[in-house]
């Protein structure tokens, strides 16, 4: 046995490999942002569920990642278990795309010039080519995507052409005769060498490109590879239920359970009818034929395609045994649960699914805060324990949503590839600590009302008058920063600036009238400290939305992200037309509204100044 084609086979090997998840990976990269719209829209028929199984598979060249993508999506409850039916049998459907592209390797040198230009030997250098220009020299907005693409697609098959030809040298010795002469005799032996490899390499298309690869050695028939195929299907299935089980509720598993009923009917149908075909004679000539790529290609193609359209009928009892192997899981306490279960690490191979889950907890956070800050201010004029343990109990849910959003973006990180994702995931770093401590002072604000009903105390008439105008102001600031973080507005970014500023100086005016109705004894002592805190924390409120604020106005405007203390500079020195005209619009609106002696000190506030 010669060691240096070993080396050369399993060095093809790795190649071949790494080519496919790097063609795969980037393929995932650059569709994946929309994956998640599309499969909410054309699930709702099983006839679409299923081509876009097929598509999205197609697309990405792995049936395991559309299946883990469409566990998570139904972990998240985008997608119910029976949407997802159609999309799993597609799935196995569209993996053989992977296969009809590998049969390139049957091209023969005596093909026309145009065919040969889609000999692997002409590809692979050629996409290589692509993908270096596409990455080093050109700077487009997915250039490095494309390029990765292309430099997959000729590393696969540089790969392929050097396991094809170590595995022509170890032929020529009668390394693979008794082998091969042993898959032909023994179909059990071909099943479990299928189900084996797609097990270890976690691939059906890896594992049929090899089967490919091999078949150039001339000294495959189809007696031999036909069970090893049907192997196949098991085996990948088996990982993916494996990786669908991770962490995961009980309709996100029984999306892998399946996925693998669905690969065992396939393989005792595929063996029943071969075994009846063979033994009635109808395939004696393709029983002893020679296998080449493109009939291993089309033979998993047709075995694929043939089950999923025969089976696709009973996908309803595939749901119903799915049901009985794994039961429910007992009604969750958290109302927020979707939100946590769609915090899947399921969705690390696809970046964009996995940012908008972060997105989608990032906006229940802000939902949730703002609510909070409502029913701490309904405390103070109208105090009810039933409240008080609601704000409690949802400050409870923020602080856990803080706390799993951040783990799960620090997971993620180390998956993104695009500098956009990363710009991304920088601005959620830094809006989870300011939304978590929006809630923070809601809890502030409900313990103060608690203060005041413990004492029996209230604010003064005035006092409330102008806390109620101070309460819009902050109202109008909390809508900016949820319309400016839900929609990426920086329109609504661009407002709560100058209505910060407002907030400013309406708390300093406030405190100012505070301590004149303490003078003229209109104020109790500990009711006027509560004043000053609630004042304080709303002071803070406002500074947290203005902070959301400069985030998304980074986002959307990316050269300003080194000079955000410079920018606020130059907005709170007057320069801008803009900010000045919405701040003294804001200012005199609000301030209009508060009582006499508030208007007076204002007046004077501004007289020293």
């Amino acid at each position: 046995m010669d060691i240096f084609s070993i080396i050369t086979l399993f060095g093809g090997l790795a190649l071949f490999l790494y080519g496919m998840r790097l063609m795969g990976d980037s393929l995932k990269e650059g569709s994946s942002g929309t994956l998640k719209k599309v499969m909410e829209k054309l699930t709702d028929n099983p006839l679409k569920a299923l081509g876009l199984g097929i598509l999205v598979t197609a697309l990405i060249q792995s049936s395991t990642a559309t299946i883990v993508i469409t566990s998570g999506l139904v972990a998240a409850g985008i997608l119910t278990l029976h949407q997802s039916l159609g999309i799993i049998i597609g799935a196995n459907v569209g993996t053989t795309v992977t296969g009809q592209i590998i049969r390139l390797l049957g091209i023969s040198d005596s093909a026309t010039m145009w065919m040969r230009l889609f000999k692997p030997s002409t590809l692979a250098p050629i996409a290589l080519i692509i993908g270096i220009v596409m990455i080093m020299f050109l700077k487009f907005k997915n250039s490095r995507t494309v390029g990765s693409i292309a430099m997959g697609f000729g590393i696969l098959f540089t790969g392929l052409m050097n396991m094809t030809g170590a595995v022509d040298a170890l032929s020529e010795k009668g390394v693979f005769d008794s082998l091969f002469a042993n898959l032909g005799s023994n179909p059990v032996l071909g099943y479990i060498t299928g189900a084996g490899v797609a097990f270890v390499l976690q691939s059906s298309s890896a594992t049929v490109g090899i089967l490919q690869a091999f078949s150039m050695s001339g000294q495959l028939t189809f007696k031999a590879i036909y069970a090893v195929i049907v192997g196949i299907y098991l085996g990948d299935c088996v990982t993916t239920a494996i990786v669908c089980s991770i962490g995961a509720k009980s309709d996100a598993k029984r999306v892998g359970i399946v996925n693998i009923l669905f690969n065992l009917s396939e393989t005792v149908l595929v063996l029943l009818v071969v075994t009846l075909l063979h033994q009635f004679g109808v395939i004696d000539k393709l029983w002893e034929t020679t296998a080449s790529p493109g009939l291993i290609a089309n033979t998993n193609t047709v075995f694929n395609l043939s089950c999923a359209l025969l089976l696709f009928p009973f996908a309803g009892i595939y749901e119903k045994l799915s049901k009985k192997i794994v039961k429910d899981e007992p009604a969750p306490v958290n109302k927020y649960q979707d939100k946590f279960d769609a915090l899947s690490p399921a969705f690390f191979q696809t970046p964009a699914l996995a940012l908008r889950s972060c997105y989608d907890m990032l906006l229940t956070m802000i939902i949730a805060a703002r609510a909070n800050i409502e029913a701490a201010f309904s405390q103070i004029t109208d105090w009810q324990d039933k409240r008080r343990r609601a704000i409690d109990e949802e400050e409870d849910y923020i602080d856990r949503m803080t706390d799993a959003v951040s783990n799960y973006m620090l997971s993620l990180n180390p998956h993104l590839k695009e500098d956009y994702h990363v710009k991304i995931i920088d601005q959620y770093y830094k809006v989870v600590t300011e939304i978590e401590r929006l809630g923070d002072h809601a809890t502030n604000i409900s313990e103060i009302a608690d203060e005041l009903h413990e004492l029996k105390l209230q604010f003064s008439d005035k006092a409330m008058h102008d806390l109620k105008v101070l309460k819009e102001l902050i109202d109008r600031i909390l809508d900016l920063a949820r319309q400016a973080f839900e929609k990426r507005d920086g329109e609504a970014a661009a407002q709560i600036e100058p209505l910060e500023e407002v907030v400013d100086d309406m708390t300093s005016v406030l405190k100012e009238g505070h301590i004149a109705r303490l003078r003229a004894g209109e104020c109790n002592i500990d009711a006027g400290t509560c004043f000053l805190n609630l004042l304080s924390d709303i002071e803070r409120i406002s500074d947290l939305c203005s902070n959301i604020g400069v985030e998304v106005i980074t986002r959307i405007n990316p050269e300003l992200e080194s000079q955000t203390h410079d920018y606020m500079s130059s907005l709170h020195s007057g320069s801008s037309e803009r900010f000045n005209h919405e701040y003294h619009a804001a200012h005199d609106e609000f301030f209009a509204k508060l009582s006499y002696e508030a208007e007076a000190s204002a007046d004077e506030t501004e007289q020293e100044v």
